[in-house]
């Protein structure tokens, strides 16, 4: 730049032509780049979060597809019925998560009844993993901290919720299955 000239008609051409191009490109690279830029910061939570929020959405649309009458349906004795199985994946919410933040025991599985009673437990305690992440960032997920008599990342107990989570989900897709009805994960997801 010429001593005296303006810093607006940088990279621009005779007769002011180009004048404020490098403003308007820096200020259109921010725009295309910031929600990109937002999902890159906390990547390793992001991604965990992902995944638990697809688990979340398959757990919660399947038990809405179930109808009241089989919340009682078990395939054999030795198991869970339907809806004992919903609400063990409530608790478990709780009991992974409450590793993270307040410990809550809320019992679901003994003393929630019914579908809709039980799909409100779920969602609540959906809500209270949902608060976790939401102020989890990269550093936090690295601390280590006690967990069912051990040591572990607290990203690393996420992700057991998670797998814990799927785990019994996969029961559900059994007992859905055998009474004819496809589970969530079956579907075509929405974009």
């Amino acid at each position: 730049m010429v001593s005296g000239e303006s810093p607006t008609r940088m990279h621009g051409s005779a007769g002011g032509r180009g004048t404020l191009r490098p403003v308007r490109y820096i200020l259109l690279t921010l725009l295309v780049i910031s929600p990109a830029a937002a999902q890159m910061a906390n990547p390793i939570v992001n991604s965990s979060k992902g995944f638990y929020a697809q688990i979340k959405d398959d757990v919660l649309r399947s038990a809405e597809k179930v109808p009241e009458n089989l919340w009682s349906f078990q395939p054999t004795p030795e198991v869970r019925t339907f809806g004992q199985l919903v609400a063990h994946e409530a608790d478990g919410q709780y009991e992974m998560c409450g590793a993270l933040g307040k410990p809550v025991n809320k019992n679901i599985e003994k003393t929630v009844k019914g579908k809709a009673a039980t799909i409100a437990a779920l969602k609540e305690a959906f809500a209270y993993c949902d608060a976790i992440y939401a102020t989890m960032t990269d550093a936090d997920a690295a601390q280590v901290v006690p967990f069912f008599g051990q040591k572990s990342s607290k990203i690393g107990i996420l992700d057991f919720n998670t797998q814990h989570t799927n785990l019994h989900y996969g029961n559900m897709v059994t007992y859905m299955r055998i009474k004819g009805i496809v589970p969530a994960s079956s579907e075509p997801r929405k974009p």
